[in-house]
């Protein structure tokens, strides 16, 4: 396959103080074997966008585990508890995202906006540092895009050249950070060839697939 790396391809993109978002919810719908190449990597000092860190032996929780990230931008930690340990501790930086909002602003990243306004947060410390915009009397919230490095995503079922099917809540934020990110990497469980899906099952189309893992 032209978009097929391997492990060894994978790794040598990776670096020190990168940002990526790995897809997935609770583990579920996360790309495991990329997750293995990255924790076996070493790479350190991530930035890591996610809906939640998982557990310590699952999903990208493991690179919490395994201490390689530095700062996290998250909708919530409470399945891991060595990430509320090491945010503690002042060796991981947390930033909380309501999980709408968050969504939100991957999207919007992907889509080249400037942001999202929104009333989530308001009045919290969510609020804290961000600009409040006033629009016929009701405040909002400007949410920023967020973008990254790599997106590691998991299709159910795929193609050759990348188009994705997710089955049940795998589909969750993957195909907003497949949108979202310079370069993007997917496993998939099953792939098929060319033709195979129906082009109105596709969720995440192959055009913003640049690499299939092996």
């Amino acid at each position: 396959m032209k978009k097929s790396i391997d492990k060894a391809g994978l790794k040598a993109k990776l670096h020190d103080g990168m940002t990526i978002m790995i897809g997935g919810f609770l583990a579920n719908g996360t790309p495991e074997r990329i997750v293995d190449v990255l924790v076996e990597s070493g790479v350190k000092d991530l930035t890591m966008i996610v809906n939640d860190t998982s557990y310590p032996d699952r999903g990208c929780g493991r690179l919490i585990a395994n201490k390689q990230v530095k700062h996290l931008i998250v909708s919530h930690i409470g399945t891991n508890p060595m990430t509320a340990e090491q945010m503690n501790n002042g060796e991981l930086e947390v930033e909380f995202s309501p999980q709408g909002t968050l969504a939100e602003r991957i999207r919007v990243g992907g889509c080249g906006l400037g942001g999202v306004l929104t009333t989530t947060g308001l009045g919290t410390i969510i609020a804290d540092g961000k600009k409040v915009i006033n629009i016929n009397g009701q405040d909002y919230l400007l949410e920023l895009p967020l973008r990254a490095d790599m997106a590691f995503i998991k299709g159910t079922i795929g193609d050759e050249t990348g188009n994705l099917v997710y089955k049940g809540t795998t589909q969750n934020f993957q195909p907003l950070m497949a949108m979202a990110a310079d370069c993007v990497v997917a496993e998939i469980d099953e792939i098929v060839p060319v033709g195979q899906i129906s082009p109105e099952a596709v969720h995440t189309s192959g055009i913003f697939v640049d690499y299939i893992f092996e």
